[in-house]
């Protein structure tokens, strides 16, 4: 039986692809697989992906997505009454601005705050400390500026969490984000420990988080 393909492994954005076919109900296989993980899954990774980015997902066609976002939104699109995407236009129109601002905005955040060095040549270790210092800041800022855009009615895709739950509540487990927003948004961060117990995320949770 053709099936989808992901690569990823524990406490990576994988877990927000896996809860989203999960959600749609579709035969699905992952391989372990990470930059920081040397092995077989990561040869494998690297031969459909040269960047070695997780997660990445291989269609039932055989075909390459990259991208969180990417990868949500065309499954969403691809299965328009899973409820991964709201069915309403604006609505969904909202939620995928949701998820490319995630990805452009606080994914980017996080890729400076592990990786400084990949942007400043010849840095010393003063410089990328004050650019890690300054890119979390930046990216708490960016959270607070997400929680006050995107409200849950009573989650952030609708009724029941979708793809932008998932997306949000993988990303804003990393650099500091959630000790962050129990501070500057409570409300947001009781969202996000509601998603995760949400039986469409619980397992997810329990695997990638054990």
């Amino acid at each position: 039986m053709a099936m989808y393909t992901l690569y990823g492994t524990k406490t990576s954005g994988a877990a927000a692809v896996e809860a989203a076919l999960a959600l749609l109900d579709v035969p699905y296989k992952v391989v372990d697989a990470a930059a920081w993980e040397p092995g077989a899954g990561l040869d494998e990774l690297k031969r459909i992906n040269p960047l070695a980015q997780i997660p990445t997902l291989v269609l039932p066609d055989g075909s390459v997505m990259t991208e969180s976002a990417a990868i949500l939104i065309h499954l969403g699109l691809a299965y328009p009454h899973s409820g991964l995407l709201p069915t309403d236009l604006s609505d969904q129109a909202q939620a995928i601005r949701g998820l490319v601002y995630i990805a452009a905005n606080c994914y980017a955040a996080i890729g400076v705050i592990d990786y400084p060095e990949r942007w400043v040549a010849q840095a010393d270790e003063d410089t990328l400390a004050a650019i890690k210092l300054g890119s979390r800041q930046r990216l708490h800022l960016l959270w607070d500026t997400f929680a006050d855009t995107w409200p849950a009615a009573p989650f952030l895709n609708g009724p029941t969490p979708g793809a932008l739950d998932f997306l949000a509540v993988v990303v804003s487990k990393w650099s500091g984000t959630r000790a962050h927003l129990q501070e500057s948004r409570p409300a947001f961060s009781d969202l996000l420990a509601r998603i995760e117990i949400h039986p469409c995320f619980a397992e997810v949770q329990a695997r990638y988080w054990p």
